[in-house]
């Protein structure tokens, strides 16, 4: 128990510290960019970064250990960079962070700490994606009708929307085919249960068969 939650470097850092604190970063790194690609896409360049964060954040802290010159120079250093890139998911996120503990945690010693914390979060990250945690994607979806312009779209569904959906909103609304139709950008919840091709077959009814798309809402509210 004291080896897991001690601190293996007292005072200045040795070669065997440094050694056992690199391998536990290497190997709790590769641990994390496994756990990121399971069941997941993910690119190659990804997971080795994810699996060399722990190493780099492990090393920059044994070199600053102490010293308020050296960890003043290498802030001002990170400070320059600037990361150019798409969005992250809030998976990448989380697995950036993770790593980034985990190297914080070797960075001190604490090479049990960053064990135990790496397993627990990898095992709860995917006993909650298994359990699909706060996953509401199957009863929300996004959808577009297109109506002529004789019928009132401001209530014309109603009726339908109260029988299948707990709640809809509509989004916006556009003209098309040189203003004799109507697009309609809805986003509604689903009832528990329902039939969607029921409830598809009752709009076609309603907007004179033209055209109806379903599909689930946009991700972006995946990304960070």
């Amino acid at each position: 128990m004291d080896f897991l939650f001690n601190s293996i470097i007292n005072g200045a850092t040795t070669p065997k510290t440094f050694l056992i604190c690199s391998a536990v970063s290497l190997v709790l790194g590769c641990l994390l960019a496994l756990a990121h690609s399971y069941k997941g896409r993910t690119t190659t360049s990804f997971s080795v970064t994810v699996a060399l964060i722990p190493i780099i954040v492990q090393t920059i802290i044994m070199l600053v250990n102490g010293n308020l010159g050296t960890g003043i120079a290498v802030a001002g250093a990170f400070s320059l960079v600037r990361f150019r890139s798409v969005p992250g998911s809030a998976k990448e996120i989380l697995s950036i962070f993770m790593a980034m503990t985990a190297g914080l945690a070797t960075g001190v010693g604490y090479v049990g700490i960053a064990a135990i914390f790496t397993i627990a979060a990898i095992i709860m990250s995917l006993i909650y994606e298994k359990l699909q945690f706060g996953n509401l994607q199957k009863r929300y979806k996004e959808m577009k009708i297109t109506i002529p312009e004789s019928l009132n779209y401001t209530n014309a569904f109603d009726d339908i929307f109260e029988k299948y959906t707990v709640k809809t909103a509509l989004k916006n609304v556009k003209t098309t085919n040189m203003g004799s139709l109507y697009k309609l950008n809805y986003e509604i919840e689903f009832i528990n249960g329902v039939n969607e091709r029921d409830f598809i077959d009752e709009l076609r009814t309603r907007n004179g068969n033209l055209e109806i798309m379903l599909n689930f809402c946009p991700t972006a509210a995946q990304e960070l």
